[in-house]
């Protein structure tokens, strides 16, 4: 498993963890690996929970074009372009100038957290 940050200034801290083998479900993994994903879905939110401060974090798994296990952990704030619907939607707003989230400090948080979730 890998813990992806995604380089997007409008949602600093946005991330993907992506299964490395080839799978298209949960439920095509062992209980031990679906534990194991789901720690690092919550570790991985809590890095960024502490670092970020977004107002909501939203959690979600799709995989409709790329059929492969994956899930991604974006920091939600009020005033992003998309608020309150998905960051897929249409935009309703232009985007307020954000904060950034340097990629080394978030690799740094999620590593801590990471280790502390023992995932």
């Amino acid at each position: 498993m890998r813990v992806i940050a995604v380089d997007d200034p409008a949602y600093p801290g946005f991330c993907r963890i992506v299964v490395n083998r080839h799978v298209a479900e949960m439920t095509d993994l062992s209980e031990d690996e679906r534990a194991c994903v789901m720690g690092a879905v919550f570790a991985v939110e809590t890095a960024v929970r502490e670092l970020v401060r977004p107002d909501k974090v939203n959690l979600a798994s799709l995989g409709n074009v790329v059929p492969h296990v994956h899930w991604h952990v974006i920091p939600r704030f009020r005033e992003d372009r998309h608020f309150p619907g998905s960051i897929w939607s249409a935009p309703l707003r232009e985007a307020a100038p954000r904060a950034t989230v340097s990629l080394e400090a978030l690799a740094v948080a999620i590593t801590a957290e990471l280790g502390r979730s023992g995932t």
